[in-house]
């Protein structure tokens, strides 16, 4: 068993996954706050499905501390046409970045789950108590199952070998470095996106899968990494912890309220025949409210900050 001792400025902090939306966030954060030894890996430069690929890098960098920001994420759609690629690859990666972990004797791991982890009729708000305790919602299937794995994985390693590996669940993200593609992406840029080309092509009207009766959490990603240095610093559970607003809006509310940010004038034309996904998913935030962390960002700011980083964006 290694002995828990807190994160400190000068450890080495692998973030894999450092491109993605949570990732990139996450370094920028550690990075603003002193931490001086942030390694960053390309896909490149390394393959994190590659098993022997990412032992041999564990070998060579040893990193003190890893966050898993890794995986294959999308959108209902994406998730519900390729269901063996979300489950293939997001085991493949965690895996590997856990096993190896542990044979090279990093101090403290942090697994990025999801909120797509519980029951698709979870209690609201849902508490950590609520994983397995009912079918999850069939569009989110794949995903949510492997990172349950991951959770089960990192409890595993802790209660067998006594390492300090812990899971934080974040709700629904979003801000700058999200994916616009419709095709992968999910509601909040999707919608955005949406609601901007319509605007600048003078269309009449913006459609949105469903019915939008569905609630979801939004929280800006600089505040999942705020939180993750601040669970690296404070934090030394196995047991999962939820990240979150505590706070959500129905998908007519957010769509009605990235209308006014953009500003368009059209009307939203809601598809019914498009699946909702689960009715709502809010979190349950006392456990890491009472340990003192709240978010900053409210949703109006963030969507007028994610909006302006996209219209900044030369190549979108």
């Amino acid at each position: 068993m290694l002995p828990s001792r807190p994160v400190t400025k000068n450890q080495t902090i692998y973030v894999a996954g450092h491109r993605g939306l949570a990732g990139s966030a996450i370094v920028r954060e550690l990075e603003g706050q002193g931490y001086t030894r942030v390694i960053k890996r390309t896909r490149a430069e390394l393959d994190l499905r590659d098993r022997a690929a990412v032992q041999r890098f564990f070998g060579e960098v040893k990193p003190e501390v890893v966050v898993v920001a890794a995986a294959k994420v999308g959108g209902i759609q994406a998730n519900n046409d390729f269901p063996v690629e979300f489950l293939l690859e997001n085991l493949a990666i965690q895996n590997n970045l856990i096993e190896s972990a542990y044979e090279h004797d990093t101090a403290k791991l942090l697994f990025l789950g999801s909120s797509c982890i519980y029951p698709k009729f979870a209690p609201q708000p849902i508490p950590e108590s609520a994983l397995l305790t009912g079918v999850l919602e069939p569009t989110n299937e794949a995903y949510a199952l492997a990172k349950i794995t991951g959770i089960r994985l990192c409890q595993a390693y802790a209660r067998e070998y006594g390492r300090n590996f812990i899971n934080a669940m974040p709700t629904n993200l979003y801000g700058p470095g999200d994916n616009f593609d419709l095709n992968s992406s999910h509601v909040l840029p999707a919608l955005l996106r949406k609601v901007h080309e319509a605007k600048t092509s003078g269309a009449s009207e913006v459609g949105v899968w469903g019915t939008g009766t569905p609630r979801r959490e939004f929280l800006h990603v600089d505040d999942l990494a705020s939180a993750c240095r601040f669970l690296l610093e404070n934090y030394d559970s196995p047991e999962i912890i939820n990240v979150g607003c505590g706070e959500d809006v129905s998908i007519r509310e957010l769509a009605e309220q990235i209308c006014t940010v953009v500003g368009f004038k059209g009307r939203l034309a809601f598809d019914a025949t498009k699946p909702d996904g689960t009715p709502r998913k809010l979190l349950d935030v006392a456990k890491l409210n009472a340990l003192g962390w709240r978010p900053r960002i409210s949703l109006q700011e963030g969507l007028e900050k994610t909006y302006a980083w996209y219209c900044a964006q030369p190549a979108r």
